[in-house]
């Protein structure tokens, strides 16, 4: 297990630079008198791609040798991953092969086809993606860039919470969402290097809770297939993001589904932005536990804005 360092963030920084944004940071009167807390929402549903991913992809594309970048590159995705590499590979001009379920949103398959990238969907659970994923390796011979557990990539996402913390002047704690944990984890090599007295938490919705009974248990606790709005955050923690998870997180805080979908409202609403469901968890989490964060500057990271306009969660079917 290769265990990316600060210096590795630092030259994916200068790497990246050229292929993403600096996202902005909103704050929002309306959230502080709501939370007690002065929140401060990095936005990442600006980045290139629609979402954070973008900037390990194009840390990992961007770091290949012109040998490795002929073969292509290949992941399995959700749907975020998947169109932040296709993006990526994109920009250098190198094939991306990127297997998806069946029943990810219409838009980030779309969106994925819409940057060069090739779907190859499999049935909804981790153990059938990664049995397709094996057959396109096997027949095209890519590069494997993980969605998560890839140092290439959590560097990139770590350069998320440096920009933060510079647009801020320092944070009492930061909120991201956890799924396989590859925000976290790039929040966790940043902050315990530039700001170790800020606190990490980490956002989970409770349908899809094996970040938190992992972190509980003090073991990787996977479940193969679970159901819940967050749709970027169904994907268990790996070794890699393991080792950060349980080196320098705070705690892990639980959302129900009602509570997400009524946070991504309130994002819409009062921000004006769009964020997807998975977004949407810190803010949630935050507003069912106004004591642990009341009085102190909070980052919360909006981690993308892909969603399908024509199914929102608050929609009457």
């Amino acid at each position: 297990m290769i265990i990316p360092t600060y210096d590795d963030v630092l030259a994916a920084h200068a790497r990246i630079k050229p292929h993403v944004h600096q996202t902005p940071v909103l704050t929002s009167t309306f959230f502080n008198d709501l939370t007690g807390a002065e929140l401060f929402f990095k936005c990442e549903n600006f980045q290139k791609a629609g979402v954070f991913k973008a900037r390990g992809a194009s840390n990992a594309v961007f770091g290949l040798d012109d040998a490795q970048a002929a073969r292509g590159v290949a992941t399995h995705s959700s749907g975020n991953h998947g169109l932040s590499l296709s993006y990526a590979a994109g920009r250098r001009g190198i094939r991306a092969q990127v297997v998806m379920p069946r029943t990810a949103p219409e838009a980030k398959k779309a969106a994925v086809r819409g940057y060069g990238g090739e779907v190859v969907e499999c049935e909804p659970s981790t153990s059938s993606r990664e049995a397709v994923f094996a057959e396109v390796v096997a027949k095209s011979g890519a590069d494997f860039i993980h969605p998560y557990n890839d140092p290439r990539v959590i560097a990139g996402q770590a350069t998320c919470s440096r920009e933060l913390i510079e647009q801020t002047g320092g944070l009492d704690a930061v909120v991201a969402p956890i799924g396989g944990g590859g925000m976290v984890s790039g929040t966790c090599l940043t902050l315990s290097n530039i700001a170790p007295d800020t606190q990490i938490f980490a956002a989970e919705p409770k349908q899809a809770d094996d970040a938190y009974r992992s972190f509980k248990a003090g073991h990787i606790i996977a479940d193969d297939a679970p159901v819940t709005v967050a749709d970027g955050l169904k994907v268990p923690l790996k070794d890699l993001t393991w080792h950060f998870v349980s080196n320098h997180v705070t705690d892990i805080l639980l959302a129900e589904e009602q509570e997400i979908i009524d946070a991504m409202y309130l994002i819409w609403q009062r921000l004006k932005i769009v964020a997807e469901p998975s977004s949407a968890v810190p803010l949630a989490t935050i507003l069912k536990n106004k004591d642990i964060f009341a009085g102190k500057r909070v980052g919360i990271i909006i981690t993308g804005g892909n969603v399908d306009l024509g199914s929102l969660p608050w929609m009457k079917t």
